[in-house]
């Protein structure tokens, strides 16, 4: 039963929705110019009070820090608004004169934002920048635990794109936010698409609600540290990169994996950048503090200072402490601080060789970061692209901080907040979102060729006559398999031709339609073309012998979306006594019956 908090929430999404929907039919009016110049005034609303903004969503949610905070709407109220400038939306996007195409850039209409509770105001600038950029009109819908400050960011830039000249309910946002009011929200009729950034569960509801969604799995980023990198370089970007707003962002470092033999120089230049690294027993501790026995983070745990983190889990570290740091030895669930854990503690991988570097990262993106990110470090850029084509992952970046790089702080990629993961994910794009994702595009095309112009090869195929030469040349078609009737073009009967004309007519039929003759096969009794004699008996072929049984590959990692490749293919996946899998994997795979114990 619907609680009142509820009804409230859901009546407000439906007056709210209503409003932005008769905003889009002034919105889908305006040139790109005036376009242009309502996003430019929210940017500039925004970073004026980027730091207000960011103070008051520390307050309110308890992660993160403000100096971070400020960061991230600054990438969403100064950097996004200076890389859209000139960029086309609507009207003529493109004339290509040549091909005598047109396309037209379409708004798509009212875009439902749901937002995080670890990025409230920096989601809220970025999702409203991009929705009226592509000429849309948006309705906000906050976390419960962050509304406050999203409906203080909204407000500042409604303001603004009002005195721009914005319709009146272009930019909405829900007072009232509740999980009902927002599955409401992403099922009203009005709404075109969903721009969803949160847990799973929100982004499952967003790709099932029947619309059009752009939502973003879950981010578990392993870090290569190549031995052509440059340690204490390296390293400090790490610590920059994990410590960032205390790791709020799903895109942070969460594994380091590097060669054994760097173990030492590793280690000390991560205590030298304020790292502290734990004990077997604190270690320990981390792990059942962080991971629920259900493989959920500890939400208590989400966006805290490391000092808060080792009071929670029974120990104290410096003041000075920048990130917690502990030694793994595996990935998987044998391996719990292997998985992400959106707070400011970094796990490290100590392994042989290149070929493990890569396996384990490999492992790390599919124990819960599948399509996301991934980091290397490294200076030989072979390494570089090797790692970028066998890692699965969307955003492979390149000797920078992660959270910055996948953002678009540090790096080239688009600047976003919403970073899709891809098909392996279950996500609809593999991009960061940008306005372009928010428009359609339709195509005037001028006719620039005929029907008979565009195939020109496939010109008549030449008659064949009625009577007992269509009779012989069926019969032929029957003898090299390809049997049928054959229309008769003409009445008039024709006199009765030789087997060898018969063959040659129907060589050049079949030439003319692109087909080769098959070497004819053994005539049938009755046929009137004799079969050919052969000059010897050939000799018995030898018995056939046994194939060897055929070797399997035994997959030592197993996850769910591992079986659902699987599935797809119609195959079997090969375990061993140490293979890990996961329990979403096994139960799915024992539905199928898919998963076979093997020997290596």
């Amino acid at each position: 039963m619907l609680h009142d908090s509820d009804l409230v929430s859901i009546q407000e999404v439906r007056a709210k929705v209503e409003q932005a929907y008769a905003a889009f039919q002034e919105m889908r009016r305006l040139s790109q110019d005036r376009i242009d110049a309502i996003v430019e005034a929210m940017g500039e609303a925004a970073r004026a009070n980027a730091r207000r903004l960011a103070e008051l969503a520390v307050e309110e949610t308890g992660y993160g820090n403000a100096k971070d905070k400020l960061a991230k709407n600054l990438l969403c109220a100064d950097l996004l608004p200076r890389t859209i400038r000139g960029m086309k939306t609507v009207g003529v996007l493109r004339e290509d004169p040549e091909k005598k195409v047109i396309e037209i850039g379409t708004p798509v209409g009212v875009v439902a934002a749901i937002l995080p509770t670890t990025n409230p105001t920096s989601t809220a600038i970025y999702k409203s920048i991009i929705s009226l950029k592509a000429g849309n009109t948006v309705v906000v819908s906050p976390h419960p635990r962050a509304k406050a400050c999203t409906c203080e960011t909204v407000r500042i830039m409604t303001e603004a794109a009002l005195a721009a000249g914005a319709p009146q309910g272009a930019i909405q946002c829900i007072h009232n936010a509740t999980i009902e009011g927002t599955d409401a929200l992403m099922r009203h009729p009005r709404t075109s698409v969903i721009l969803a950034t949160g847990g799973s569960g929100i982004v499952k509801a967003a790709y099932s609600s029947g619309k059009p969604a752009y939502g973003v799995g879950p981010g578990n980023v392993p870090v290569c540290l190549d031995a052509s990198a440059d340690v204490a370089e390296s390293m400090a970007k790490v610590v920059t990169g994990k410590s960032f707003d205390y790791g709020t962002v799903c895109s942070s470092e969460q594994t380091v994996v590097a060669l054994a033999t760097s173990r030492d120089a590793v280690l000390g230049e991560l205590r030298r950048n304020g790292a502290y690294l734990c004990n077997a027993e604190q270690s320990k501790a981390l792990a059942k503090l962080l991971i629920a026995p259900n493989w959920r983070i500890n939400a208590n745990c989400v966006g805290q200072a490391p000092g808060k983190i080792a009071k929670m889990a029974g120990f104290e570290v410096p003041d000075s402490t920048s990130i917690l740091l502990v030694e793994i030895g595996g990935v998987g669930k044998e391996h719990p601080l292997s998985m992400e854990k959106l707070s400011p503690v970094l796990s490290v991988l100590f392994v042989k060789d290149w070929d493990e570097q890569i396996r384990n990262c490999q492992a790390i993106l599919k124990f819960g970061g599948l399509g996301h990110t991934c980091v290397i470090h490294a200076r030989d850029d072979a390494r570089i692209r090797e790692y970028g084509i066998r890692m699965p992952a969307f955003r492979v970046l390149v000797n920078t901080p992660s959270p910055q790089g996948s953002t678009g702080i540090t790096t080239s990629v688009f600047p976003a907040m919403t970073l899709g993961c891809g098909a392996m994910a279950g996500n609809a794009t593999s991009d960061n979102v940008s306005p372009l994702h928010l428009v359609n595009v339709k195509r005037v095309a001028y006719v620039v060729r005929t029907v008979e112009q565009a195939f020109p090869d496939s010109g008549p195929a030449p008659a064949i006559p009625a009577g007992p030469v269509a009779s012989a040349v069926e019969r032929f078609l029957a003898q090299r398999g390809l049997g049928g009737k054959l229309a008769a073009p003409l009445s008039a009967p024709v006199a009765p031709a030789p087997a060898r004309s018969t063959a040659s007519v129907v060589d050049r039929f079949l030439a003319a339609r692109g087909q080769t003759s098959p070497a004819p096969a053994a005539p049938s009794c009755g046929c009137s073309m004799p079969a050919a004699i052969p000059a010897a008996a050939a000799p018995a072929p030898p018995p056939p012998t046994a194939p060897p049984a055929p070797k399997v590959d035994i997959s030592d990692f197993v996850c769910e979306a591992d079986v659902r490749t699987a599935l797809h293919k119609g195959a079997k996946i090969y375990v061993g006594p140490k293979s890990i899998v996961t329990p979403a994997a096994r139960e799915l795979a024992n539905q199928h019956d898919l998963l076979v114990m093997a020997q290596r």
